[in-house]
């Protein structure tokens, strides 16, 4: 470890730390996130490309990190791409030794692996209070001599540097035929891709940017991703395609912000996102296909998002489905008739609690109609 590491953000501020994992100069959009616990999980999280992750919880690692395995659909367990996406990590206590049955290397060990750099002995507290006034901002962590610039991942397409780069074909397991789904990956979750072949489905997983109309499917679901959505314009016109189809959609995070544009409707930076796995959103637009469920409800949500639907470039046919509890944002749209959602939120939830996993089954139940 290093104690000569810091964080200096696009304000002046710099903060001194104790460096772990590689040690690099890193550079990216800081953000932060409530969650206690999922780390593993949220630093693969492609939805993290080009940023400085900032976890709130104060002990971070003791843990460890478990070795990659694939499960019986050929998946990553535990995991939610096969790097760890972030930047840099910022945490007020690291944990060098851990504890548990499944881990087999640190956290410190992992993020070296992937030439990521952390710094710990941060009052994450006080640097989430001044996220939260100022808004998200450009940071960098530097270490000893490791110097470089401030750089802004918004501006770039992000999305291409974490979808797949070819078509992927993936069956489910079963003896009957089934359905097909394109998943348009624009930085997906392994969790989406698992909870659409567990339930079924074979999935098409094909670029963010391909155009996916030539293929024979029965319904597309648009993954999560990092970035500003106004960036994938090809992506969004595929998507405008995809809508005259009139095939079953499910747009996830990302997926719902380029549904929202394909659309017409505008999408907007936040001042410092949803990132955590307790947000609570209000159905507010009921879905009469959810069998023995009250006409209002309130569910728990894991999310990681800096960006979101505007209310009011909604085309007269489109309603907000979900909104946030907390602040009144848009967290889900959908078609007054036609087989169109979105959700802004992760009904996959890794990490977070299950409240939302029946999205998938009303989406399967669309395709089956």
């Amino acid at each position: 470890m290093s104690a000569d590491t810091r964080l200096i953000l696009e304000d002046g501020t710099v903060l001194e730390g104790i460096g772990f994992g590689h040690p690099v100069a890193a550079a990216g959009e800081v953000v932060f996130n409530t969650g206690m616990v999922g780390y593993p999980e949220a630093l693969t999280d492609p939805s993290y490309r080009g940023q400085i992750l900032v976890l709130t919880y104060p002990l971070i690692g003791n843990y460890g990190v478990p070795t990659m395995r694939l499960d019986s659909l050929g998946l990553p367990e535990g995991f939610e791409s096969g790097r760890v996406q972030v930047s840099g990590l910022v945490v007020s206590e690291h944990s060098g030794c851990f504890s548990h049955h499944s881990a087999s290397i640190s956290l410190s060990q992992w993020l070296a692996e992937n030439l990521v750099p952390g710094i710990s002995g941060i009052d994450t507290r006080a640097l989430t209070k001044r996220i939260r006034k100022h808004g998200s901002m450009l940071g960098k962590i530097e270490t000893g001599r490791e110097q470089t610039e401030f750089f802004n991942p918004n501006l770039t397409d992000l999305a291409a540097t974490v979808s797949v780069r070819e078509v992927l074909e993936h069956e489910a397991n079963g003896r009957e035929p089934a359905p097909t789904v394109v998943l348009l990956d624009c930085g997906c979750k392994v969790a989406i891709a698992r909870s659409l072949l567990s339930r079924g489905l074979n999935v098409i997983r094909v670029p963010h940017d391909y155009y996916f109309l030539n293929l024979q499917f029965d319904g597309l679901v648009i993954s999560n991703g990092p970035g500003d959505p106004k960036m994938l314009e090809s992506t969004i016109r595929n998507i405008r395609h995809a809508l005259a189809v009139g095939k079953p959609i499910l747009g996830i995070c990302l997926g719902n912000q380029l549904l929202a544009r394909a659309v017409g409707a505008e999408t907007y930076k936040m001042k410092f996102g949803h990132r955590s796995q307790n947000q609570p959103c209000l159905e507010v637009e009921y879905s009469s296909e959810v069998k023995n469920s009250p006409t209002a409800r309130c569910v728990i949500t894991s999310q990681n998002h800096g960006y979101a639907v505007r209310e009011e470039g909604l085309p007269e046919d489109w309603r907000v489905w979900f909104r946030n509890a907390n602040d009144g944002t848009v967290e889900g749209i959908r078609h007054v008739s036609k087989p169109f959602v979105g959700v802004q939120f992760h009904p996959e939830s890794m990490p977070g609690p299950e409240d939302t996993g029946w999205i998938f089954d009303e989406f399967v139940s669309r395709i089956k109609r």
